[in-house]
């Protein structure tokens, strides 16, 4: 890389508090710097040359890791991006169609605000919809729930934070 390496970049992602899996391609194969590469937060470590197949061995994985963990949301809820749903005191909440794409779009970007503008293209689609429609299906989420972990941005829009940073 001309500017920076590798473990410098991702240092610095990880430092805006981005989680997103990063697998080190690289031909720098000695114990030091694999050890810097998992100190920096990359996820697996990959030398060259390499099979195309193991790549995709290994992004599979990383994929099907971050899919089913369980994300702490509130002091007993839990969300499961593998199956869209969120424990409320052990209990599935049910949601709707509609509720489910808010929250996961939410939990997907977690730590992040997202605007009302990008959350109403993502659930509602093609149809439009204003503002009073997301704030009405906000409150109905917040209303089936014991702890409400909707942070809204006044005039932005909306976050969910990891529950597991303010523990």
């Amino acid at each position: 890389m001309p500017v920076k390496n590798g473990i410098e970049t991702l240092e610095e992602i990880r430092s805006l508090n981005v989680q997103t899996p990063a697998i080190f391609l690289t031909s720098m194969s000695d114990i030091s710097t694999i050890k810097l590469g998992f100190e920096a937060g990359c996820s697996d470590y990959i030398r060259k040359p390499f099979h195309f197949e193991e790549l995709e061995i290994r992004m599979n994985k990383l994929v099907l890791e971050c899919t089913s963990k369980k994300i702490k949301l509130g002091p007993n809820q839990y969300y499961s991006s593998a199956s869209m749903e969120l424990i409320d005191n052990k209990k599935i909440i049910d949601f709707t169609e509609n509720e489910k794409n808010l929250i996961y779009y939410l939990v997907k970007n977690l730590n992040h605000i997202v605007s009302s503008d990008t959350l109403m293209d993502y659930v509602w689609d093609d149809k439009i919809v204003n503002s009073n429609t997301l704030r009405t299906q906000i409150k109905k989420i917040r209303s089936k729930l014991s702890f409400d972990f909707i942070q809204n941005t006044r005039g932005t829009g909306y976050k969910i934070e990891d529950y597991t940073i303010n523990d």
